[in-house]
């Protein structure tokens, strides 16, 4: 097998036929198009090194016209009936799924993923089309009398307007459709900068949404290398009434600063620092399992991703020497590899700074089952490695490792487990393996996460309201509760008795 041949079948693409097929333009009111001033940016392979793509790369003056087109698209939009909005977006529900081969390879050539985890996305991300169309067509108000019995209250939901979606690179696909579907539902236009690093992903989707039936202008698809000039100009138009941002919280913080200016409806999925909690009394099988899945899926690269295992004293031993037993089979190669179980990390300076986590603990004191070494080779590799005996102050226990690095550490008590977890300015996600389902959800109402795995290592999934606590954010995206923070409450307070 080639580097560009693909283990699909007898009518398989190769990458370039894939590639070829793939606008490396902006998308803008319907158009593909250059940056105004020529500019752009090249997309590297992370697995090889090299260049797979030159992209246009958005300027100011571009985020404007791209905001004019959703501007000029809102009120037919929020107009269109709620079937009909919900019957395209269950169009491109199909379409990605007749298109998956081309997706899956795109995202595992521009973000390294095994092609497995990519067609693993392409499944998760389809749908959230699926689940918004269906919220799309029942929303409802309501209406009742006032308790003292005065007034009638009538309460409704309306579009809140042109969003500002901006993903990361680390699911290509899933963030984009996460933050598209709920806002296209809801009856909202949208302008989406996808990560520089990751955008042959997201602009093939606007192809299929383009091909779905999207009216031009609604979805607005503007990949950028000058992401503060692109911001700037979208957050300070007043016509913007949301942004949507997954991705550090570093820069979190700053777009809320600038969101105050406008005060613009904001949803920030930002950094975590999951904790992953074997109790006393947990199936270690499952639990060992539930780590696998917790920590490898996109090779740790992800804001669920389990950070800091914390392992009762009793079983902590064979936990961790199951655990090592189980990364030492992962083979890491390149994602196109049928047998890759691994890919590489986004760019060089990810793997140096995963490496650089695992120098500091060890220098701290803690100890090597497996892994700890960079992976020869082109690509960024890094093995998958397992850390026991980690101290507290250790920046892998307090920073977010973003790579495939399992610290661990043990308690003896529930209560001590408890205050590890939550020592802590994040608050995403959590995980914990216990057979007792009362101490479970008492755990739970102290735990501070905004979502929490129970006995399962993968949690993510459409119909279920995505979104953390404290430092890692504020909105909820998946979900019922997703497709209002695209939409503003509307009251009218009327006597009762008034006829027509």
């Amino acid at each position: 097998m080639t580097n560009t041949d693909l283990p699909m079948g007898d009518d398989s693409q190769t990458t370039e036929e894939i590639l070829a097929l793939t606008s490396t333009n902006l998308y803008i009111d319907g158009i593909e198009r250059p940056a105004s001033n020529g500019a752009t940016f090249e997309v590297e392979n992370p697995a090889t090194g090299t260049v797979i793509a030159t992209i246009a790369s958005a300027t100011a003056e571009d985020a404007a016209a791209a905001l004019d087109a959703a501007c000029t698209a809102q009120q037919a939009w929020a107009e269109t009936p709620a079937r009909q909005r919900a019957n395209i977006l269950l169009r491109t529900f199909n379409l990605i799924h007749e298109h998956a081969d081309e997706l899956a390879t795109l995202m595992t050539l521009e973000m390294g993923k095994p092609l497995s985890e990519s067609y693993t996305e392409v499944t998760y991300g389809a749908e959230f089309f699926r689940w918004f169309a269906e919220q799309a067509a029942h929303l409802d108000g309501h209406y009742t009398d006032s308790p003292e019995g005065k007034l009638r209250i009538i309460v409704s939901h309306r579009p809140i307007g042109p969003a500002y979606l901006v993903t990361p690179w680390n699911f290509p696909l899933a963030m984009a459709t996460r933050k598209l579907a709920p806002a296209l539902a809801a009856g909202c236009t949208a302008v989406l900068k996808p990560s520089e690093a990751t955008p042959l992903t997201s602009l093939r989707l606007g192809q299929l949404l383009c091909e779905a039936g999207l009216p031009d202008g609604v979805v607005n698809i503007i990949p950028s290398l000058n992401a503060p000039a692109v911001s700037d100009t979208i957050m300070q138009d007043p016509r913007t009434r949301k942004i949507s941002f997954t991705g550090s919280t570093q820069v979190g913080r700053h777009l809320l600063r600038a969101a105050a200016d406008n005060v613009l409806r904001t949803s920030m999925e930002l950094g975590g620092n999951a904790p992953f909690i074997v109790l006393e009394d947990a199936d270690l099988d499952a639990a060992v399992q539930g780590a696998v899945d917790a920590k490898m899926r996109n090779m740790g690269e992800a804001c669920t991703a389990a950070n800091r295992f914390l392992v009762h004293e009793s079983l902590a031993a064979e936990f961790s020497q199951r655990l090592a037993a189980r990364f030492k089979e992962l083979k890491c190669a390149n994602g196109l590899d049928p047998e890759s179980t691994c890919g590489p990390l986004i760019s060089k300076d990810a793997r140096e700074r995963v490496a650089a986590l695992v120098d500091d603990a060890v220098e701290s004191g803690a100890k090597v089952l497996c892994g700890g070494k960079v992976v020869d080779g082109p690509g960024y590799f890094y093995e998958p490695t397992v850390l026991i005996d980690v101290p507290a102050d250790a920046r892998v226990y307090r920073e977010e490792i973003f790579g495939p690095v399992a610290p661990i550490t043990t308690f003896r008590t529930v209560e001590e487990a408890l205050d590890m977890a939550n020592s802590t300015e994040y608050g995403l996600a959590s995980y914990l393996y216990t057979q007792n389902m009362a101490l479970a959800l008492d755990f739970n109402d102290r735990l501070e996460a905004g979502m929490m795995g129970l006995n399962v290592g993968v949690i993510s999934n459409a119909a279920a309201p995505f979104g953390g606590l404290k430092q890692s954010g504020m909105g909820r995206e998946g979900g019922a509760e997703g497709i209002h923070d695209y939409m503003d409450t509307r009251y009218i307070g009327m006597p009762r008795g008034t006829s027509f």
